[in-house]
């Protein structure tokens, strides 16, 4: 593999189980590790914090506690501003417009390899380490940087680092990426690490209670208006409590007596209205993307036969990829798929190597 070695490695270190073992795996490999955990939010809120979330004061002193006992240096930096107006301005917008963000995604890229990075290099460090079940390869041939999935297929997280850029990859480890969520469990438990029984942290870290619509409120002062669900010619339903508790493709919460099961088909963001109706009316057979990203390829060039995923964990679907327009593609499936969702990311895999991937605007 023609990537270099870093020896200089910042390990992003979140009090979780996954990123202290990470961390133990590059110092017994001799690599000169420096820990750092980024606080997101204002030291207020972080000081109220669940002991699950990112930057809770439990998740510090648990990171601390692991750094002392592998004996390498410790950080707390505050990233508050940046993940704000990157993640959290991002993800109120995103439901205010009817669409469903991807936070993780964007703080992989602005946050984790973004200014992180910028921290790893002002500390003499090449390298940003994490805990995430990925792989980073290199294709002598094209001469690009490839990620790829990790070898536990459950707990690869390969679809939330689909937005990397090439000089981010180059500078990114993930020292977990061979092993599984059960043997990093092992692991941390064989070697006394202090986060060894810890959680998985919950997928909107910094929505502590998940109640999306008074987070969003309480961020923005925008009020959240209840409105009608309606089915797709218009007739009410019944009514939904705000647009942003809601999102393409769910089933639960919708509180209508119906004969059959309804789902969220769509989003009228103008009318204020959740459209509702049986599974059918969210299966999709095509959908546009923009903002595209490439990493195992410069740029699409011709119609591509691969494999989408179109949220994360789901089941990787045979689709043509093919361009429309300056910065959209157009994916074609072979099957129908149930409720790829606007604002969510769709990613390409060619076998166990992503392709790319970009945003979801439409849906056909």
């Amino acid at each position: 593999m023609a990537i270099r070695k870093i020896e200089r490695v910042v390990a992003a270190m979140s009090g979780g189980v996954d990123s202290s073992v990470a961390a133990d795996l590059l110092k017994r490999k001799g690599r000169n590790v420096i820990g750092v955990t980024f606080r997101m939010w204002p030291k207020e809120e972080c000081g109220s914090s669940s002991g699950r979330s990112c930057c809770s004061l439990e998740a510090i002193v648990r990171a601390r506690s692991v750094a002392e006992k592998l004996k390498i240096p410790y950080y707390v930096v505050d990233f508050s501003e940046v993940f704000k107006r990157e993640v959290i301005d991002y993800f109120c917008a995103e439901y205010l417009k009817g669409f469903t963000p991807n936070p993780c995604v964007v703080c992989n890229e602005k946050i984790k390899f973004g200014k992180l990075l910028e921290k790893a290099r002002s500390l003499g460090a090449l390298g940003v380490a994490t805990g995430h079940y990925a792989n980073v390869g290199y294709d002598k041939k094209t001469g690009r940087y490839l990620l790829k999935q990790g070898r536990d297929k459950e707990k690869d997280q390969s679809y939330f680092l689909f937005n990397l850029s090439q000089e981010q990859l180059k500078s990114a480890i993930f020292p977990l990426g061979g092993l599984t969520k059960e043997k990093v469990r092992t692991l941390a438990r064989k070697r006394k690490l202090p986060a060894f029984n810890t959680v998985s942290s919950q997928d909107i870290c910094f929505v502590r209670d998940l109640d999306y619509a008074e987070y969003i409120k309480k961020k923005t002062g925008v009020e959240i208006r209840p409105g009608d669900i309606v089915d797709k010619a218009g007739k009410v339903l019944g009514r939904h409590k705000g647009i942003p508790f809601y999102t393409i493709g769910q089933r639960r919460g919708l509180g209508i007596a119906h004969k059959e099961p309804l789902y969220v088909t769509g989003i009228d963001i103008a009318k204020n209205r959740v459209i509702a109706g049986p599974k059918e009316e969210v299966m999709r057979k095509s959908l546009v993307a923009g903002r595209m990203n490439w990493i195992s390829i410069d740029r699409l060039k011709e119609p591509i036969r691969v494999k989408a995923m179109i949220r994360y964990n789901s089941k990787k679907a045979a689709c043509v990829v093919d361009r429309q327009g300056k910065d959209s593609v157009r994916v074609d499936f072979d099957e129908p798929q149930a409720a790829p969702t606007p604002g969510q990311a769709v990613v390409f895999y060619d076998r166990d190597v992503v392709v790319g991937g970009g945003w979801i605007k439409e849906t056909q």
